[in-house]
């Protein structure tokens, strides 16, 4: 909501008069306004109770280290993000997702020297722990799987039963991994609602949990969620080829991070696309 307290303190930040705000959407924890300022001009504000300084650090880090779109911030706190409005047709065809292809295929080009990240991240609302290291199967057993089965068991999303197996799947996962590619810079949350389409091609990212990872955890979570066509998964073969055994082993592995994500977020019918994986390699 934009009450009379946060209305001042937008209008002293930015130095102008703020005449309109209308709702855009809703995020997990947020709420999402476009504002009309003095002049014209037309920006974004997301509104929290807290978590959104660490939002804007990212979408900051990506701007200055990357050539992925995304808003420019212009104020942010832990309970605000001013950043620049961009304009959308919803148009997704497969311009748009080859164009996303060379996008995600130029940011996984960016390498870090290390799994993880300079800080931890959130997903959502969800904290994200990003110690770095030096062995990607590690780091997604430990980090990725087991921290979000743990959290979820006590948050009574999903029993201790699916715990032990999630455990025991992460003790198999070198043998349904195998060789890791080299640390990757990833967006972290690619699913429709944090994609800006306009006119045959991506006009922004948003919302981004960003880490080093092996890029195929991306893939994954867009498989998943059928959040970008085959015309991007051809197009993002020719530029960074995408070896053998993703489809029938390592997306589905990497998918159950997300989908323990969404069981604490959204609830249990997630946890049953979990199980479904887990019954298949445990």
């Amino acid at each position: 909501m934009i009450t009379n307290e946060l209305r001042q303190e937008i209008e002293r930040e930015l130095g102008k008069r703020l005449l309109a705000a209308a709702p855009l959407s809703a995020a997990n924890n947020a709420q999402i306004y476009r504002l009309g300022v003095e002049g014209g001009t037309s920006i974004v504000a997301k509104v929290a109770a807290r978590g959104l300084e660490l939002e804007a650090f990212m979408l900051r880090y990506l701007r200055s280290k990357t050539a992925l779109p995304v808003p420019t911030v212009y104020y942010s706190n832990d309970h605000v993000i001013l950043m620049e409005f961009v304009q959308t047709d919803y148009s997704a065809d497969d311009r748009a997702h080859r164009h996303a292809a060379e996008l995600l295929a130029g940011l996984h080009s960016i390498r870090g020297a290390e799994y993880g990240f300079e800080r931890d991240t959130l997903i959502g609302s969800l904290p994200q722990p990003n110690p770095p290291s030096g062995d990607w199967v590690g780091f997604f057993a430990e980090h990725r799987l087991l921290h979000m089965a743990k959290a979820a068991v006590d948050e009574n999303k999903i029993d201790k039963k699916m715990l032990a197996q999630v455990e025991k799947l992460a003790g198999k996962l070198h043998g349904y991994l195998g060789r890791p590619q080299p640390p990757a810079l990833i967006h972290g949350d690619v699913w429709g609602g944090n994609i800006l389409f306009g006119r045959g091609k991506i006009a922004a990212f948003v919302d981004p949990a960003i880490y080093y990872a092996d890029p195929e955890i991306e893939l994954s979570f867009i498989r998943l969620f059928a959040t970008l066509n085959d015309s991007f998964f051809l197009h993002y073969n020719d530029l960074r080829p995408i070896a053998p055994g993703f489809e029938d082993t390592r997306a589905p592995i990497y998918s159950i991070y997300p989908l323990l994500v969404h069981t604490r977020l959204f609830g249990t019918s997630y946890a049953r696309k979990v199980q479904k994986v887990l019954d298949k390699f445990v």
